[in-house]
């Protein structure tokens, strides 16, 4: 399959003033297009061509580190747009996934502050992760472009802690950015179709 760049699911301003229209329009257009066309390009004459992206991810992982690395930050970007909203955010949850959390997480206040420790944690680029693993919520992060798709879990829930990600808007506040995220941006609704799929 060719990657392609999809359109972002809200106006470029839409999510001020948590995220600004300069961020998403480097983040969507610059960065993200060039995860997909280096992709495309590294894609050409691989055992991966005309496989899913999900397969190209888990596939390529500590095989070829330059598709890997364009593979899974596509990967991550397609959801990355997802996972935010504009009025997002907050601690009304759909009821499966607040059952959930405070099952495996000890509720969602605990949840807030291990999600961001997590991102806040990360040194340098990367990411951090709500993912379901064996059937349990878990919090974990990652450096670079790597996910929890190739530790055997599937992610319903990422921020980006990329420099590229906030520090038009907040400098080197990441926590900042990352309680902006978690109060005001997250799609919980798409958080939990991802966690009824998985």
């Amino acid at each position: 399959m060719t990657f392609t760049l999809p359109e972002l699911p809200y106006a470029y301003d839409a999510l001020q003033p948590y995220m600004s229209k300069e961020t998403l329009e480097y983040h969507h257009d610059k960065h993200h297009q060039a995860y997909v066309t280096n992709g495309n390009n590294l894609l050409k004459g691989t055992e991966f061509e005309g496989k899913s992206l999900e397969e190209v991810v888990k596939g390529s992982f500590n095989k070829n580190a330059p598709l890997f690395n364009n593979a899974a930050q596509h990967f991550n970007h397609i959801h990355f747009w997802k996972w935010m909203k504009p009025n997002g955010g907050g601690s009304k949850l759909p009821g499966a996934l607040e059952k959930k959390i405070n099952e495996d997480l000890g509720g969602f206040e605990k949840f807030k502050t291990d999600f961001a420790a997590a991102g806040a944690g990360q040194f340098g680029s990367g990411w951090a992760w709500l993912s379901v693993k064996n059937g349990k919520l878990e919090i974990s992060k990652t450096p670079n472009g790597e996910n929890p798709l190739v530790h055997g879990a599937t992610p319903i829930l990422g921020v980006d802690v990329w420099e590229h990600s906030y520090y038009i808007d907040y400098r080197n506040r990441r926590p900042d950015y990352l309680k902006a995220f978690v109060d005001s941006l997250i799609n919980w609704e798409y958080v939990e179709e991802l966690y009824s799929k998985a």
